[in-house]
């Protein structure tokens, strides 16, 4: 049972970054899924999360509007799409269920 998280990296303020988590040992569908995300020092954050029952979808207040998540469950891969990318929006995100912990991608969002 394994997530593994893809796609952060270093962008301006005003843009946007796709993250993917691809679930492997477990079919994704059947389970919630979020997103999470911490910077040092502080606490982890949930930013958003999916669930499996009747596809709704949950958002922190200070994403909403900005990031959509959504699943692909041909390709057993969670996305968190991020626009409009604010300075404190940088963070190692996470993506995790009830199952497993991904290892985390950075997001830097930096001029």
């Amino acid at each position: 049972v394994q997530l593994q998280a893809y796609g952060g990296g270093l962008v301006q303020p005003g843009g946007s970054l796709r993250l993917a988590c691809v679930a492997s040992g477990f079919t994704l569908d059947f389970y919630n899924i979020g997103w999470f995300r911490q910077v040092p020092g502080k606490e982890r954050e949930g930013v958003s999360c999916s669930s499996d029952s009747d596809g709704g979808t949950y958002y922190s207040d200070s994403v909403k509007g900005r990031f959509t998540i959504s699943r692909d469950n041909a390709k057993n891969t969670l996305y968190l799409q991020m626009n409009s990318l604010k300075p404190e929006d940088t963070a190692v995100y996470y993506c995790a269920n009830l199952l497993a912990w991904g290892q985390g991608t950075q997001v830097t969002v930096s001029s």
